[in-house]
């Protein structure tokens, strides 16, 4: 709505923030209304508006009102009808029975030969229906993926929706030079402790690849520490060996207080990159998966071929790739223990068919995400997909606009997990710590959107517009159904700016970013949780070699 030089719309209508001399005031200067009322119930002007509203608003309302949290329910947008799923799922069986997978473990063959499947002369694993429609009927449905905390704990099912990270960046961008430099084990836990305090990520998958760390084991070791160190939402990682998985194993379970304890609230998950599509087992990968279901870590099966290059450049085709990937990885979790937590994972990613680049911010990615979450409902499967990875090097309008699309078209699709959704770049390849603020509040708008309307009686509004328009002061900004939904139906950017021009200039004329950096400086400052016991930690850091220093968990002052 276009505001004229004498305050009146296109439509000729006077705009609500214009004066009586038609000047316009600015959003802000009419919310001084939303203060105190006299007896009649009416606002009173003067004094006390500004400060009652900025009150109002310090004080977060409890989680069950607020208007976003963790487990909103999505779904409303279906890029796939019902006969194009069904499709896309009989084409996945055909893909399984008559193509099959190559490269499968001794371990894998047996498994799967014991339980129907066959191998061709050219070692490829045919998968039948019937095994696949048994591994379905049998797989883990409805499990909590459990944080430190459990006021972190996620139900990933049915349609609702949560965000998250995820990503193996190999570059730290500096927002403000636009340098570029490799990731280091102090940033990943700097990221950790900055999810920690950012209410609209609610889980934590590594995020980068710490380049200081130059034997494997030491990577995969230090990776899960830090990240448990720095947070206490729920966390994800990776591993390349079995062996490197058992050493981190053995510290959970210190941190759990035991097998028992941590079988019983695995707050870590496995990503495991079971394939390398097209239609490849990845041999170590399996023999980490194999390692984690037996060791009780929820699974990521990730299935991620790149449309174009290493899935079929018809999107349709690529969701069926994928999908025929991750069913094969279920069908391996539950021959190996039946109902095992794992989560369908397909991701298939998008060529930027010009150059054969990824490109995780385009228009397809979002179109393709989103039917993948369609089909984890088809199959009643905690459904994981990826959001959020621009192809932009800076937090850029390039940046804001393809994480806004893309993580909207996911979160309105129903996905229960989304990864990738803060912080990352350059199609994955660089993460910056003021987007994980700046997507924090772009995560929030999209669970708003997500959370659509909720029509009642009270919400049509009939009573308050009749209060309002016979007797009162012909505006709802003291009503008591503004002051009441002011907080509940309503989410505020942390770092997004609403002022007016004057009040910004008055403000230093700060742009996103600049407010960004504040934000993080502030949280990398002064939160330094304790989320590993300092006696327990000894007895890790005396077993296992652990290279965070003990000097950047702390608060130097």
């Amino acid at each position: 709505m276009n505001v004229g030089s004498r305050g009146y719309t296109e439509a000729g209508h006077k705009h609500p923030t214009a004066g009586r001399d038609g000047k316009h005031r600015g959003c802000g200067r009419i919310q001084e209304g939303l203060g105190p009322r006299d007896d009649k119930g009416q606002v009173r002007r003067g004094a006390g508006g500004r400060a009652a509203r900025k009150a109002l608003r310090a004080a977060k309302p409890p989680i069950s009102e607020a208007p976003v949290k963790a487990g909103l329910i999505g779904g409303r947008y279906q890029p796939l009808s019902e006969s194009e799923v069904g499709r896309i799922h009989g084409a996945a069986l055909d893909v399984l029975e008559q193509i099959g997978l190559a490269r499968a473990i001794p371990s894998c063959i047996e498994l799967f030969t014991e339980a129907g499947a066959t191998m061709t002369d050219e070692g490829r694993l045919l998968i039948p229906r019937a095994l696949v429609e048994d591994a379905l009927a049998k797989a883990g449905r409805h499990f909590v993926l459990h944080g430190r905390d459990p006021r972190h704990d996620l139900e990933p099912w049915g349609k609702k929706v949560h965000f998250g990270t995820a990503g193996a960046a190999v570059h730290m961008v500096d927002s403000e030079t636009g340098a570029y430099r490799d990731t280091l084990l102090t940033d990943l836990y700097d990221v950790a402790r900055l999810i920690d305090r950012l209410d609209n990520i609610h889980f934590f998958q590594r995020s980068l690849v710490a380049r200081d760390m130059i034997d494997p084991r030491d990577l995969d070791f230090n990776t899960c520490y830090a990240c448990v160190a720095g947070t206490s939402k729920h966390v994800g990682s990776s591993w390349v060996d079995p062996s490197h998985f058992a050493d981190s194993m053995a510290m959970l379970h210190l941190l759990a207080g035991g097998e028992k304890p941590w079988r019983e609230r695995p707050f870590v998950s496995m990503s495991a990159c079971f394939v390398v599509p097209p239609l490849n087992f990845a041999e170590d990968a399996c023999r980490c998966l194999e390692a984690g279901v037996r060791a009780g870590m929820p699974i990521l099966l990730l299935a991620a071929g790149q449309a174009g290059a290493t899935s079929p450049a018809a999107l349709p085709g690529a969701v069926v790739q994928e999908v025929a990937e991750v069913l094969a990885g279920l069908v391996y979790v539950n021959l190996i223990v039946p109902g095992h937590p794992a989560m369908f994972g397909a991701w298939p990613f998008v060529s930027d068919l010009r150059t054969g680049a990824m490109s995780g911010g385009s228009g397809e990615q979002a179109l393709l995400m989103a039917a993948c979450a369609q089909m984890a409902h088809f199959y009643d499967l905690t459904g994981a997909v990826a959001a959020g990875m621009t192809d932009s090097k800076l937090p850029d309008v390039q940046s804001g606009y393809e994480k806004g699309y893309t993580e909207a078209l996911s979160g309105l699709a129903g996905g229960n997990l989304i990864y990738e959704a803060a912080g990352m770049h350059a199609s994955l390849l660089g993460v910056c710590y003021e987007s994980f603020v700046i997507d924090n509040d772009i995560i929030g708008s999209v669970l708003r959107a997500v959370r659509g309307f909720e029509v009642t009686e009270d919400t049509l509004s009939v009573a308050a517009i009749r209060e309002t328009c016979i007797g009162g002061v012909g505006h709802f900004l003291g009503s008591s159904q503004t002051l009441e939904l002011m907080e509940r139906d309503y989410i505020y950017p942390e770092i997004g700016d609403r002022t007016s021009p004057k009040e910004w200039v008055e403000q230093g004329s700060k742009d996103i970013l600049q407010r960004a950096r504040t934000r993080v400086k502030e949280i990398l400052a002064s939160h330094y949780p304790i989320y590993i016991d300092p006696i327990v930690d000894a007895k890790i850091r005396k077993k296992f070699d652990v290279f965070l220093p003990l000097e950047a968990m702390r608060a130097r002052g």
